[in-house]
């Protein structure tokens, strides 16, 4: 079974040459026992990438979720505690089997974790992963310039994606600039900010010039800033009203009213410098 919606679903081109479709289905925090038919749902309403990881422990439900679908980009990511050359090896392996596929079309780094010294390492087992077929992109997720810079001195590999959080109260603009001048596409992770952006007077406000839902406003900003975005929800309602984000354009005066919300101390998530459990 293939997307109907492939052909004209917009999409980034990454460092490989690949196509990454810019709006993607997130699966935070959906249990495994929910991912099938949140999955199905997703794909049904017209998703192409689906967004998962070893630590979210649903990997066997997004799989079932996607079953027979093959036109699909999956991504999910090596946790932590997975980090270093041999052990990224068998947790890729481990989450391939979970997942009941031979490969994901990117693999990612969930955490740079720098205290523990082994991302470079768990780099060099992407690279490993990429060459034998199992990951066919690889990326990192949370890391930061230094970072970046570090593994790419070091190995001589750019990662084609990273992803980060972003959403409206904090738009890690000089993060992005880093990642423009590098060639590497920046993909937003909690794009709604958990929620907090759509009651805010001024995205209501568009959303009402727009007809549309509050949350599809928000994707839209992402998607016409060139972002890669995976919002996550649960019932079918949510998952259409996100997927309406394609159907239409913000202006440049709505963009840059939602540009205007950036917040110095907007971030909800950790710190990826001091995140190392």
């Amino acid at each position: 079974m293939n997307s109907p919606v492939a052909t004209q679903y917009p999409t980034l081109t990454l460092n490989d040459e690949r196509q990454l479709p810019q709006l993607g289905f997130g699966t935070y925090k959906i249990a495994e026992d929910d991912a099938p038919e949140a999955v199905r749902t997703a794909l049904d309403v017209g998703y192409w990438l689906i967004d998962t990881a070893a630590v979210y422990e649903n990997e066997r439900g997004v799989g079932k979720g996607i079953g027979d679908w093959s036109d699909i980009f999956l991504q999910t990511k090596i946790w932590n505690e997975s980090q270093g050359y041999d052990r990224t090896l068998k947790a890729a392996d481990k989450c391939l089997d979970r997942l009941g596929r031979d490969h994901v079309d990117m693999l990612l780094i969930h955490w740079p974790c720098p205290d523990n010294g082994l991302f470079v390492e768990t780099w060099k087992a992407l690279i490993d992963l990429r060459d034998q077929g199992k990951a066919k992109s690889i990326g990192v997720s949370n890391f930061r310039e230094e970072d970046l810079k570090r593994i790419v001195d070091e190995t001589g590999v750019t990662p084609a994606l990273n992803q980060v959080e972003l959403h409206p109260s904090f738009q890690q603009r000089a993060l992005r600039k880093v990642h423009d001048d590098m060639g590497i596409v920046t993909q937003s992770w909690s794009p709604l900010g958990q929620g907090e952006g759509l009651s805010n007077p001024a995205i209501k406000q568009i959303a009402e010039e727009v007809d549309q839902a509050a949350s599809a406003v928000i994707i839209r900003w992402h998607i016409q800033h060139g972002l890669s975005t995976i919002p996550k929800a649960s019932s079918r309602e949510h998952i259409e009203a996100n997927f309406k984000a394609l159907d239409f354009e913000l202006t440049p005066d709505q963009m840059a009213k939602i540009d205007a919300l950036d917040s110095d101390d907007g971030r909800m998530g950790p710190e990826p410098g001091n995140f190392n459990s």
